[in-house]
């Protein structure tokens, strides 16, 4: 499949024009013209970048590439290190943020509800980022984060009543801890998402709504993996992923 093809699909389907985003969505680095085999993965790193050379991949595909919000632009030392690898082997870096959280079938939010059984109802947020909605059955906070340690394989940091009843919920993956606020105000019992910061604690405390933080790197595998199914399904590409572990 061509190069510029490939990425032609990939924006038809996840539509980054939509999105006001602080990063470039798409291309960031162009590769060899040709790819027949892409390598998946949650952020671009130099060790993933590494796997994806010595695998023979031709293109690397990521929910987070190489541009951060309010990091120096400037190609000099470990960026460098980052960079010049995927210049000199000709290997392409596709990522896609905010267009990646909200897509409602290859989405993290969407892929993440369906692996812990929640029904979505509707969304809210910057973006409309934040999805609405209901847990499988009768459950309480405890249940609740018994789940997400199973379905994530990582302990969540929870702030509430171990007994409360929930049974309206809010999520959304990586860092929306900022979010919290447009969830409480649609009355829901608990927060779910990947981060938590300080004012989050005292927010969750006053106004009654529990939080729940599973980690922003556990909550962001998801997306990246269904959209490699897609292609593969799709446009008959070998697709792999490569899993870096994050303790975040």
């Amino acid at each position: 499949m061509r190069l510029t093809d490939l990425v032609e699909a990939l924006d038809a389907l996840l539509q980054p024009a939509s999105f006001r985003d602080y990063c470039p969505n798409g291309l960031q680095v162009e590769g060899r013209s040709e790819v027949g085999r892409v390598l998946c993965g949650v952020t671009a790193n130099l060790e993933l970048i590494e796997y994806a050379i010595a695998g023979g991949y031709d293109a690397i595909l990521v929910h987070h590439g190489f541009f951060w919000r309010g990091e120096d632009p400037t190609l000099t030392a470990w960026r460098r290190r980052r960079l010049r690898p995927l210049l000199v082997h000709e290997v392409s870096l596709i990522a896609y943020h905010l267009p990646l959280d909200a897509h409602p079938e290859v989405g993290n939010n969407a892929v993440w509800a369906r692996a812990m059984g929640w029904r979505a109802e509707g969304r809210c947020g910057g973006e409309d980022l934040v999805w609405l909605g209901r847990p499988e059955g009768e459950t309480t906070l405890a249940a609740l984060a018994e789940r997400l340690n199973a379905v994530l394989d990582r302990t969540p940091l929870v702030l509430g009543e171990p007994q409360r009843r929930i049974e309206r919920l809010a999520w959304c993956s990586g860092a929306a801890q900022g979010e919290f606020a447009a969830a409480i105000g649609e009355g829901v019992d608990v927060y779910v998402t990947g981060e938590i910061s300080e004012p989050c604690v005292h927010l969750a405390r006053d106004a009654g709504v529990a939080f729940i933080a599973a980690g922003h790197h556990a909550t962001e595998r998801f997306g990246v993996q269904a959209l490699g199914r897609w292609l593969a399904q799709e446009h008959g590409l070998e697709v792999d992923y490569h899993d870096v572990p994050s303790p975040v």
